[in-house]
């Protein structure tokens, strides 16, 4: 992994994400830490647009985290040129990869644990993108958020 991996998390999510950061660390990745900073109660919208923003400005990827990671993963992909998806398995970690190129991983804190989170970020981040087929269609989620327009 060369790039940086933008991580946050809203309270529920806290916990995982300091997991996450330790298992990063261990594993000499890079990464910056965009909040929460505690358990105290806040808002996940926040953090997913923090990391969402940071991935697009500096070709990364990011981790969020929060109680389901549904919130997380709605929020996450409102943002032009992100790809967050949910995982719940290795399944889903590989093939949000190969697939659909997916640039975010988002995961549930009171869903998966700390053993199935830190798989599933290992095969997020050495599973490279298929192309082919694949890119035709991620090709077409970009033309339909430049579709997309606020009157």
């Amino acid at each position: 992994m060369s790039r940086i991996v933008f991580v946050g998390s809203d309270h529920g999510g806290f916990d995982m994400k300091e997991k996450i950061k330790k298992y990063l660390k261990v594993c000499n990745v890079l990464f910056e830490d965009l909040g929460s900073y505690s358990r105290e109660s806040t808002n996940y919208v926040i953090y997913a647009e923090a990391v969402g923003t940071k991935v697009i400005e500096n070709s990364g990827v990011g981790i969020l985290v929060c109680s389901s990671g549904i919130g997380m993963s709605i929020a996450a992909n409102k943002i032009i040129g992100i790809r967050a998806a949910l995982c719940t398995s290795n399944f889903h970690a590989e093939f949000s990869r190969r697939h659909n190129d997916a640039n975010v991983i988002c995961f549930g804190a009171k869903v998966s644990n700390e053993k199935s989170v830190m798989e599933m970020v290992n095969v997020f981040f050495n599973t490279p993108f298929d192309g082919g087929r694949h890119k035709i269609r991620v090709n077409t989620i970009s033309e339909l958020e430049k579709s997309q327009y606020i009157s």
